[in-house]
């Protein structure tokens, strides 16, 4: 996962050692649950839901590999199990006017600014007509 956290061009760490492997394991064992993708054998992409805020922690694809629908699928993989497991509305936040901000727009979810260099973005569950 720090691989490809620290092969991406946009979104980059300014500090790399402010995501530790540690966390990522935290969030396996205790607070959420990650989804990957391979090409080959080799994971080219992940992401990695938070249960206790009901949020996205993490949605990287290895440079090479984006604009195949890895990022879109592993986001509903995330956003389906964080349904499922009971909340209504999960959350995300990216850099404004980056890639990452325009993927999340165009997959429907509401944008709102948080900062000059940040942006929140909420995708609501939508419930069935009973």
């Amino acid at each position: 996962m720090s691989r490809i956290r620290l092969s991406v061009t946009e979104n980059a760490l300014s500090d790399p050692a402010r995501v530790t492997d540690e966390m990522y394991e935290e969030f396996l064992e205790q607070t959420g649950r990650g989804w990957v993708a391979e090409h080959d054998g080799e994971i080219v992409a992940f992401s990695y839901a938070d249960k206790v805020n009901a949020s996205i922690w993490a949605l990287f694809v290895c440079p090479g590999y984006e604009g195949q629908g890895l990022g879109q699928s592993l986001l509903k993989q995330a956003v389906d199990w964080l349904f499922e497991i009971g909340h209504d509305c999960v959350h995300l936040t990216t850099g404004a006017n980056t890639r990452a901000d325009r993927f999340y727009f165009m997959q429907g979810w509401m944008r709102t600014p948080v900062s000059s260099t940040d942006v929140g973005y909420s995708l609501t569950r939508s419930r069935p007509l009973e």
